[in-house]
């Protein structure tokens, strides 16, 4: 089993430049590159292996369950299932909170279930949820829709909460991927199997450099609250997700990560809060 050539990791959003750093940073392994749109996919393939890499695509729509089941048979085909590293999401910007809902947790919630089945002894799913999942307190009422999305009326109870801000049903959402986390850290250690979640800051994705075009003193002085001193890069998620997949890893499971270089502990002041909000 030490052989990783024969060894098959799973990146949706592999299109996108966190799924992109992944890749190339999980470039021992056998790497299954799925995004939403096959044009997109086939670009990454043919740019990592242009690298040497050994990467093969398939388009898959996260929120169906059919295609998801084909990518899952699709995975099981190449070898052994070592892990998947979820990182396929939207944001906020989108300005709809139920495709924000339907995405990033429904779609969270599918892609745990279909790939329950491929996990076995020593292979581990990897979660992203953001640093913005940890602002949202612990609370039954909306708790319970969070940690089983699929469920009637989920969608519904948590838009009660958030109104019809995107951006605050994000932050939901996230808490969402943290709950579903801890939820199946016993169901997959009863096969052998791990999973995490990791919770970035702020990383200088294109999406992010649009937000820092479109708001350049409101990032400036998030950097400046970052106790890290800088914003993040993919390469600072890419390199932690790349320690979470591997044996070195073996004891952690059913928690999340923050790689946000510290700057949750500035939000989380109401001074600093009050700042970002005017």
């Amino acid at each position: 089993m030490n052989d990783t050539n024969n060894m098959v990791i799973v990146i949706t959003g592999g299109a996108g430049g966190i799924g992109m750093a992944c890749a190339k940073a999980l470039k021992q392994y056998k790497l299954v590159i799925t995004d939403y749109g096959q044009e997109a996919v086939n670009k990454a393939v043919k740019e990592l292996k242009t690298a040497k890499i050994n990467a093969i695509g398939f388009a898959c729509d996260i929120t169906d369950k059919t295609a998801v089941n084909r990518l899952k048979v699709f995975t099981g085909e190449q070898g052994h299932f070592k892990g998947i590293v979820h990182t396929a999401g939207v944001s906020g910007t989108i300005g709809n909170p139920e495709k924000v809902f339907n995405i990033n947790l429904i779609g969270t919630d599918i892609i745990v279930n279909a790939f329950y089945d491929l996990a076995q002894n020593g292979s581990a799913v990897v979660l992203f949820s953001s640093m913005v999942g940890h602002t949202i307190p612990p609370n039954p009422k909306y708790d319970e829709s969070l940690r089983n999305p699929q469920s009637a009326n989920a969608f519904k109870n948590t838009a009660s909460f958030v109104g019809d801000s995107a951006d605050t049903m994000y932050n939901f959402v996230k808490r969402g991927v943290l709950l579903l986390c801890k939820d199946n850290a016993m169901r997959f250690g009863q096969k052998g199997a791990r999973i995490v979640s990791v919770s970035p800051g702020i990383i200088m994705t294109p999406m992010a450099q649009k937000a820092a075009e479109e708001h350049p003193e409101r990032m400036k002085q998030m950097e400046k609250m970052t106790p890290a001193g800088r914003n993040g890069k993919s390469e600072d998620i890419a390199d932690v997700v790349k320690f979470l997949v591997s044996e070195d890893a073996r004891f952690i499971t059913g928690t999340d990560i923050l790689i946000d270089g510290g700057i949750l502990t500035q939000l989380m002041n109401p001074e600093n809060q009050k700042l970002l909000a005017g």
